[in-house]
């Protein structure tokens, strides 16, 4: 950490011996609860487990997902409170009740609009439609949220300290959507990295650390939280890095130390199925196991953010095997994705949570996930436009295997000759036409979105003919667990009597998820990060703080008490 100012990191063994709150995790959960409560005039600190602040918002897209937001209104996307309403009954209705949903559709505008007023987030609506716009109450882009680059300017050191992806280019979402698949500009990824500046989830942790940082937000990093007692209404948090051990005092703890799934033990006794993570590898469970520990309940521990993941043997993440999502090169024209039999399975082109789900389904007959492994196989016209898991177009790489026919191919991996010749035959048949008719690839606004639009008259559909053909492997991944430490409305944690621990808090992936396994849009995860980490300062405000100061603001309006008034 040379070079680094000291205003920007506490050692922990300098940190002070009460504040009133604790925060576990510098991703957005955590942030955006320090944030908050700050503004009520409270003392936070927020411990890092890791060495590099930001956690698994700083390692992916950064997207947030929020119905009837007042950026999207602005940039002339069409939404209210009802379509919210209606949308997020069909996609959860089913084990949401209306008063979850309600919360909701209410609270995360409300959350995006303090964000913008009152903090340097920068947010951006994009035109990713909802994943369903068969749906009632769908919209067609807007609540998505991209984030604007951060420029480190004037807070130097800074950006040094914050996770980098494992493999996501600087480019904003906005930017990257925009290259129908193909790779970015070099001078301008140079440039960007040269200047510190971060993108996606990097820019949203780099404002939320920059807003900290002007609270007085203390940030300690390497500073594992080892112990967490409550005694008479306060309580001890023993971190690693404090001298003989010496606790911390608080008022209040929130965890937002992100998911239990590179932690294999957990996994074991969780998941129904076995996963690639490709998430911050300091992800272990110990905010859910601290907050077990505690008395905390549980909830929705099966539950996932499932992706398609291609993991190379070259990609680490903390020099742990990790993987990247794949689900960009399967929604492109000129591939598909087969399992060991040579069969498609799922539209390529579908939202990488649903596929993640049928990636684990079970063979009736050999007791065996059927379709994970899979394989996603294309041919040389699509491997000279794009790049594969990060691969340069038109290079081969050692991990990617190849063969002048697709039978060669299909028994140098290992998949059934017969079956991947006639599903490439039957596919490019349809290919031809533009007409998938086995998945329906292509048929909808939600599957275009990541295709090739220069690719006519299908984005989604080409068909396999030039040699050699090529293979990679997917697999079922997850972008984190979404089931924890069971909450209510402010973010409290609940007992097994469903009673909130007093002074006990918990947001993002170390607890369950607000949509219950389900994925309405492009930035769900965040979308229930933020909203209930919002929730959660909210209350430590109103109940730590006895007499608010007013909520400092950039620009904007103010934030509404209620989004559907207006």
């Amino acid at each position: 950490m040379n070079g680094v100012p000291e205003n920007i990191l506490t050692p922990a063994n300098r940190l002070s011996d009460t504040f009133d709150v604790v925060v576990m995790g510098s991703g957005a959960a955590g942030l955006v609860a320090a944030i908050r409560a700050a503004d009520a005039g409270l003392s936070v600190v927020v411990l890092e487990k890791a060495a590099l602040l930001g956690g698994t918002t700083a390692a992916g897209g950064g997207v947030m997902w929020a119905p009837n937001n007042h950026l999207a209104k602005a940039a002339g996307y069409a939404d209210s409170h009802a379509d919210g309403i209606a949308y997020l009954t069909e996609a959860a209705g089913h084990v949401l009740s209306v008063e979850e949903i309600a919360w909701y559709v209410t609270t995360a505008p409300r959350a995006v609009s303090y964000l913008n007023v009152s903090t340097k987030v920068a947010m951006v609506p994009i035109s990713r439609p909802d994943y369903h716009m068969e749906w009632e109450g769908s919209a067609d882009g807007g609540r998505g949220l991209d984030n604007s680059p951060f420029d480190p300017a004037g807070y130097p050191g800074l950006s040094a300290l914050i996770r980098p992806s494992s493999y996501f280019p600087l480019l904003t979402m906005t930017e990257r959507d925009g290259l129908n698949g193909r790779a970015a500009d070099p001078a301008l990824l140079a440039e960007r990295a040269a200047r510190g500046v971060r993108t996606m989830g990097g820019a949203l942790v780099g404002n939320l650390l920059a807003s900290a940082l002007d609270r007085g937000v203390q940030l300690a990093v390497t500073a594992p939280v080892k112990e967490l007692e409550e005694s008479e209404g306060r309580w001890s948090v023993n971190i690693g890095g404090r001298a003989a051990g010496k606790p911390i005092i608080a008022s209040a703890v929130v965890i937002a130390s992100g998911g239990f799934e590179w932690n294999s033990r957990l996994r074991q006794a969780f998941l129904p199925f076995p996963v690639t993570p490709i998430s911050a590898p300091s992800n272990e469970g110990d905010g859910l196991q601290l907050g077990l520990k505690a008395g905390a309940a549980v909830a929705d521990m099966t539950a996932i953010w499932g992706v398609p993941v291609i993991s190379t043997p070259e990609h680490e993440y903390d020099g742990r095997q990790s993987g990247r999502m794949g689900n960009v090169e399967m929604t492109l024209p000129g591939s598909i994705t087969v399992n060991a039999k040579g069969r498609r399975f799922v539209n390529e082109a579908l939202n990488y949570h649903d596929a993640s789900r049928v990636f684990a389904s079970m063979d009736p007959q050999t007791g065996r996930q059927e379709n994970n492994p899979a394989w996603l196989v294309f041919d040389s016209s699509y491997h000279r436009k794009y790049p594969v898991a990060g691969s340069t177009p038109g290079q081969p790489a050692s991990w990617m295997p190849s063969a002048p026919t697709l039978e060669e191919l299909a028994r140098k991996i290992g998949v059934d000759p017969d079956g991947l010749t006639s599903t490439v035959r039957r596919f490019n048949a349809d290919a031809a036409t533009g007409v998938d008719r086995e998945f329906h690839r292509g048929a909808t606004p939600q599957d275009r979105f990541l295709g090739d639009a220069a690719n006519t008259p299908n984005p989604c559909l080409a068909p396999l003919l030039e040699p050699p053909f090529y293979a990679v492997t997917i697999h079922a991944g997850v972008l984190g667990t979404s089931g924890g430490l069971a909450t209510d409305f402010d973010g409290r944690v609940l007992d097994r009597h469903r009673q909130p621990i007093p002074g006990l808090y918990a947001a993002g992936n170390v607890s369950a998820g607000v949509f219950r396994n389900n994925y309405p849009g492009g930035g769900a995860t965040l979308g229930s990060a933020i909203t209930r980490a919002f929730a959660v300062g909210e209350h430590l405000a109103t109940s730590l703080a006895p007499a608010c100061p007013p909520l400092p603001t950039n620009a904007g309006a103010p934030i509404p008490a209620d989004p559907q008034a207006g």
